[in-house]
């Protein structure tokens, strides 16, 4: 099963590769730079919409090179407020090949506050950065893992983005 994913983060990959491998044989994801055509820090509905884009992007780039899959699917992480506080999520999006389209969220996390405009004017991992001093969560498990004390990280939240998103593909007969 072929699968274009619109980042080259290895983790979002990851995450992406087991939710996948949960229902699918022979899963390879193939990773592709694709735009969100939204901010650094995506904000409530800029989160399924970045992710949507990147999907667009990357079928596009898929067309003008010849490339055919199965799935076309992105993540896109943002905080959001539209449930009456401040939380950080993760947003996928899997198109098949006939176009239709399913949308995941992942678990989230409260954000404090007085981090909510410094996050919004830069974006979370820089304000996760700084607190837990450079340690560059961007490039690894992210800050999820250290205010989870390893329980969770980034791959686990992608994956669970992805699981929710894939509800329609393993439910054809009722769920799609």
């Amino acid at each position: 099963m072929k699968i274009l994913m619109g980042t080259t983060n290895p983790g979002k990959i990851e995450g992406a590769k087991r939710a996948f491998e949960k229902y699918f044989k022979n899963v390879e994801v193939e990773g592709i730079k694709a735009d969100s055509e939204v901010g650094d820090q995506p904000v409530n509905e800029q989160i399924i919409e970045g992710a949507k884009n990147r999907v667009k992007n990357v079928k596009e780039y898929a067309k003008k090179n010849s490339i055919e899959a199965d799935f076309y699917i992105a993540s896109e992480a943002g905080i959001t407020n539209s449930m009456g506080t401040w939380i950080d999520i993760n947003g996928a999006v899997i198109e098949d090949n006939t176009g239709y389209q399913s949308i995941g969220i992942s678990q989230g996390f409260s954000i404090p506050e007085k981090y909510v405009d410094e996050i919004i004017e830069t974006e979370l991992g820089k304000v996760m950065d700084k607190i837990f001093n450079g340690k560059k969560l961007g490039n690894g498990k992210g800050g999820i893992s250290y205010l989870t004390k390893d329980e969770v990280n980034r791959i686990d939240l992608t994956m669970n983005a992805f699981v929710m998103a894939i509800i329609p593909f393993i439910n054809e007969d009722i769920w799609k």
